[in-house]
């Protein structure tokens, strides 16, 4: 499993630690213009939910992969918060955010798999 494979794993689980929902992964590797080779995509019920989320996010990835985002964007309002881990980006959104920007589909030509929510 590659170092990027393994993060996206290990970022997942910090999301489901906090209730995430609807986590979906794209797959971005090989797509011409691609900012990065992941997307991780999911929704929080509330700005609270959102930012303990992307608390969970950092904390686990730092002490499973060693690995800290270079920029996060967006803790102020909690609304969208978009973590910048080089090759994986996070995307933690309210769902009214999330449906408006719609960013699942921007890219048709990934591959995406959708994580079940752990209740």
């Amino acid at each position: 499993m590659t170092m990027t494979k393994q993060l996206v794993e290990v970022i997942t689980q910090g999301i489901q630690e906090k209730k995430g929902k609807d986590i979906v992964v794209v797959d971005m590797q090989g797509i011409d213009g691609a900012i990065c080779n992941y997307f991780v995509i999911c929704s929080g019920n509330s700005p609270t939910q959102v930012a303990a989320i992307m608390d969970s996010v950092e904390d686990t990835a730092r002490d499973k992969a060693g690995e800290k985002p270079v920029r996060v964007v967006g803790e102020q309002q909690a609304q969208w918060i978009a973590m910048d881990y080089i090759d994986v980006m996070v995307h933690i959104f309210l769902p009214d955010a999330r449906e408006f920007y719609n960013i699942d589909r921007l890219w048709e030509d990934a591959g995406v798999v959708n994580i079940p929510d752990i209740d």
